[in-house]
């Protein structure tokens, strides 16, 4: 995906001719074709058009690191943290609030505000997580646009090609370009987020991440069990409350289970037969049966695929920690919209 600089370079041709076989056989070079082309970018930090996502600030390496920071943030919550017991706050942070007693929150004075620091916290990470993770798939694409617009314009230069055949390319490079800038601004919004659900504003800019979100479960918590759970946390709330309780219960764990579905479907099927369709457009261009468009088309449509897959991910541990936090009795803003990658959910627009 660093084909622009790998073509750029050989701009000093001879010959407009040369020049365009030359940079055609730049894509050519790379015997194992996308695998190398990542190589080689490694080998050559400068290729990048854009900086790359920072890594300075304090390392925030799990949920359960920045559920614990934002408790720091509040003092007053140090009392009904020390009321729960070592157990239950270890549950809390882990994002295992389902093995909670039901009965805590009416036990511990604040405890409810301790759940909801901690579901703030656990968001706010993933959120940010996610839109680093897109933001790195959104430089992949804009490389791999910016690879098809230059050898397009060669071909336009040496008379292969019309205009009219480079618009398209070009649409897709400007494309590709303001995608990557929507990225940018996202997972700025929500480093910007996790810094002030921290506690940390104008103490730094943001945190060091993990490359990646937690895999999502195999299989979503039992439907027979949540309901369990919900009613047992209703038998404890006022009448009031336990009629609001039961709405928030239904569309939280509709969220949950369409969440689950979705990103089992975009991490499975659909991201792994992008793979196998790359795979075999790389074999086939290395034997000459496909073209170096359809070899950058194909890198595009699987990191298009993988930031589809991020964005699930991410949607459905934005659902279960909303989920959790309703079955313990409280009330989220809204549910996850289920959207795609680009967007800022909820918790980062607050």
């Amino acid at each position: 995906m660093a084909l622009p600089l790998a073509l750029s370079a050989q701009t000093a041709s001879p010959s407009q001719e040369s020049d365009w076989r030359q940079a055609n056989d730049a894509v050519g070079a790379l015997k194992r074709g996308h695998a190398d082309v990542l190589k080689w970018e490694q080998a050559h930090p400068s290729a990048s058009t854009t900086a790359p996502v920072s890594t300075t600030g304090v390392a925030i390496p799990n949920a359960e690191a920045a559920v614990r920071m934002a408790w720091t943030v509040h003092r007053e919550l140090a009392r009904p943290l020390s009321k729960l017991g070592s157990k239950n706050v270890q549950l809390i942070a882990e994002g295992r609030w389902t093995e909670l007693d039901p009965s805590l929150q009416r036990r511990v004075e604040d405890a409810g505000e301790v759940l909801e620091v901690a579901a703030a916290g656990r968001k706010a990470w993933m959120e940010a997580v996610a839109a680093q993770q897109v933001l790195k798939h959104q430089r992949d694409m804009l490389e791999a646009a910016e690879a098809a617009h230059e050898l397009g314009q060669r071909m336009v230069t040496v008379g292969n090609w019309s205009k009219l055949q480079l618009s398209p390319v070009q649409l897709a490079a400007s494309s590709a370009r303001m995608n990557l800038r929507r990225a940018q601004q996202v997972a700025a919004q929500a480093q910007s987020h996790l810094v002030k659900t921290m506690g940390q504003t104008g103490l730094q800019d943001d945190f060091s991440l993990p490359d990646q979100l937690p895999a999502i479960p195999a299989q979503p918590m039992a439907d027979a069990d949540l309901q369990k759970r919900a009613e047992a946390v209703r038998h404890l709330l006022p009448v009031a409350e336990r009629l609001r309780n039961r709405a928030l219960a239904k569309g939280a764990m509709n969220a949950y289970m369409a969440a689950h579905a979705l990103a089992l479907d975009s991490q499975g099927d659909v991201l792994k037969t992008r793979e196998f369709i790359t795979e075999e457009t790389v074999l086939h261009y290395n034997g000459m049966l496909k073209s170096v468009w359809d070899l950058l088309d194909e890198v595009r449509n699987q990191s298009q695929a993988t930031v589809d897959a991020i964005g699930a991910q991410r949607d459905f541990w934005i659902a279960e920690a909303d989920l959790q936090w309703v079955l313990q009795g409280g009330e989220p803003d809204s549910f996850v919209s289920l959207g795609g990658a680009g967007e800022v959910a909820s918790a980062a627009a607050h």
